[in-house]
């Protein structure tokens, strides 16, 4: 059976920025899915409490304006994402999230700065198709965005950056890995969350060695993982 025969959970931020240590939660969701359909989702519209750039808004599609409006104090929002998460995780559910290491920062730095507990550096089993993908395809040309990974699987991704749908087509990746990798599909939890520590730790490190060598002498790019 394995990891992949679970149910999973999607989970996905849409922010004001991309700095997981400043920026803000606009929209979340976590999708609880069964053979890669979902069976269960909660959403949310968060007041950030400070304005929504006009490029984050490009993104996502939720205007400071509107967010303001209609959106549910932020700290209401994240201590709910938070315990949503911590039940699924209580159940030995694997959350899945692409590229994890910033969204489960982001949603820490969160609790952090409204004064809630803290997830912790390992706060239970996630599963992250990006860096995962990094290791077992290490050497294929091109960006690793989302969309262009869905693509190279063979997922559709309908209403990218809207938070379902990012958190669903995320758990389809992951599927679409373990189908393609039976290594990846029989590696028991634990074992995987160690693999993509050590993995994600390996991808920092080769990444601030280029960023050094095109000559940014100070460069230090977080090896920490999922939560940095």
């Amino acid at each position: 059976m394995g990891w992949h025969a679970e149910p999973l959970i999607g989970f996905d931020l849409e922010t004001t920025g991309t700095d997981p240590a400043e920026a803000r939660i606009v929209t979340a969701a976590v999708v609880e899915t069964a053979g890669g359909e979902p069976v269960g989702r909660r959403c949310w519209l968060a007041d950030p409490g400070v304005p929504v750039p006009a490029e984050a808004t490009a993104v996502h599609g939720i205007t400071g304006e509107r967010a303001a409006a209609e959106g549910r104090p932020a700290r209401e929002v994240v201590a709910e994402i938070a315990e949503e998460l911590a039940a699924h995780w209580a159940l030995g559910r694997p959350v899945v999230a692409y590229n994890a290491s910033f969204d489960l920062s982001l949603l820490d730095a969160e609790l952090r700065r409204h004064g809630l507990p803290p997830l912790g550096r390992r706060p239970g089993p996630v599963i992250d198709p990006l860096t995962i993908d990094r290791a077992v395809d290490r050497y294929r040309k091109g960006r690793r965005t989302l969309g262009d990974v869905c693509r190279v699987y063979g997922v559709v991704l309908e209403g990218a950056h809207e938070a379902g749908a990012d958190a669903l087509a995320a758990v389809r990746v992951a599927l679409a890995i373990a189908d393609r990798h039976p290594r990846i599909a029989k590696a028991e939890l634990g074992e995987l969350y160690r693999d993509q520590e050590r993995w994600y730790a390996e991808w920092a490190e080769g990444y601030e060695g280029w960023l050094r060598r095109r000559g940014d002498a100070g460069a230090v790019v977080n090896g920490r993982w999922p939560v940095r």
